[in-house]
């Protein structure tokens, strides 16, 4: 019983060490945010790598999504007779949560994990150490370019998807189910409202801040070698996906 009341409080104990650590860290990126010089060519490289690079999943996740959902949501609503408002649920259902969730599940395993792995094996090889014996500051220098990267790019990756993912569903809609496709198309807009894209828009940029700074804390917390690198890896893409989670319902509650 000893045991078992030592790991609740190591598990405990070793949670508000990382959420306090995350936040602390947060807080010193967004401190150096303002901070003078501004390397707009690393901006610019973490921005291409986030947002442009990262397109054809996008592409993929969301198009294919939105397939299912009016596969799913067409075969359902032909029983009472509601073919009509398929295009509406898809379009309402990508716009307020699918699109932004999904786009930043996949931008954290693939562009977070990368931030993971890049940073934890310059802190393992001390590089880290090297920036601030030159006094450069690597807040500074590491998380405020990645931070700005995720927080522009996702928005912008998310109206994509959510383009895509519309266009997805109309295309199993109407060639695949039949369904009118004037029909279809008008009332994919009629019960959309600028709140849910703008509501879409602003989970994607909160997401951008959640996976790129998590990635960056667990990265620079890295011990262990080569093998703390892998481990940090792996907490970064779990962490960051769980975040995501846990904020997408507060946000949800807080938007509508």
């Amino acid at each position: 019983m000893n045991a078992v009341f030592e790991w609740i409080g190591r598990f405990f104990l070793r949670f508000f060490e990382s959420t306090g650590h995350w936040f602390f860290l947060l807080w010193r990126t967004l401190a150096a945010l303002p901070r003078a010089p501004l390397d707009h060519r690393e901006w610019l490289r973490q921005m291409v790598r986030v947002g442009t690079d990262s397109i054809p999943v996008v592409a993929l996740t969301t198009l294919f999504t939105g397939m299912v959902m009016a596969l799913q949501t067409f075969t359902g609503f032909q029983r009472v007779h509601a073919e009509n408002f398929v295009g509406s649920v898809v379009a309402l259902s990508m716009l307020r949560e699918l699109s932004p969730v999904l786009v930043a599940l996949m931008i954290t395993g693939r562009v977070g994990s990368a931030m993971a792995a890049e940073i934890g094996t310059m802190r393992v090889t001390e590089q880290i150490d090297a920036l601030e014996a030159m006094a450069t500051d690597p807040i500074h220098y590491l998380f405020v370019p990645r931070v700005v990267a995720g927080a522009v790019m996702l928005p912008l990756l998310v109206i994509l998807g959510d383009a895509i993912g519309v266009y997805g569903g109309y295309v199993v809609a109407v060639g695949l189910m039949g369904a009118n496709s004037v029909a279809y198309a008008q009332n994919t807009f009629q019960f959309l409202e600028l709140n849910d894209l703008w509501s879409g828009v602003v989970k994607a940029a909160c997401f951008g801040l959640i996976l790129t700074v998590t990635g960056c804390v667990r990265a620079y917390l890295t011990t262990g070698g080569a093998e703390g690198v892998g481990a940090a890896t792996t907490k970064a893409v779990v962490s960051g996906s769980i975040i995501i989670l846990l904020a997408d319902f507060f946000l949800t509650k807080l938007l509508f």
